[in-house]
């Protein structure tokens, strides 16, 4: 979930190029959760500020009914994580963001086949 759709489209290329699947795009929060029970993602890229509603509102919602890892991103640091959050500061490059996967899902596989997919944002 973002909420300015060129970086939401960028974010999709990038994780496409990494091997995962982007299954859904999604702006605001009420499109984010119905993306998630729609979709069954194994990974979300949360942002924070969302064109109605917000991420961590949104997390709370899909959390109830899924156990989809995430990770938040954001451009300022005013906001408060949950404890143990995974947390992808904007502006960020490829390896900041193969570092926040690996944060969720370990280190990859030596292989070139990406050990996540299925992933929303």
């Amino acid at each position: 979930m973002e909420d300015d759709l060129l970086v939401g489209e960028l974010l999709a290329e990038l994780l496409g190029e990494l091997g995962h699947d982007v299954c859904g795009l999604a702006q605001t929060e009420a499109d984010a959760v119905a993306a998630a029970a729609r979709h069954g993602p194994d990974l979300i890229m949360v942002d924070i500020t969302l064109r109605q509603g917000n991420g961590l509102s949104a997390m709370r919602t899909i959390g109830q009914t899924s156990d989809a890892r995430h990770v938040f991103m954001t451009g300022s640091g005013r906001h408060q994580f949950p404890e143990g959050a995974v947390i992808l500061q904007k502006p960020f490059c490829e390896p900041d963001l193969l570092r926040a996967l690996a944060e969720v899902f370990g280190p990859p596989a030596l292989s070139s086949a990406a050990p996540w997919s299925n992933a929303v944002d």
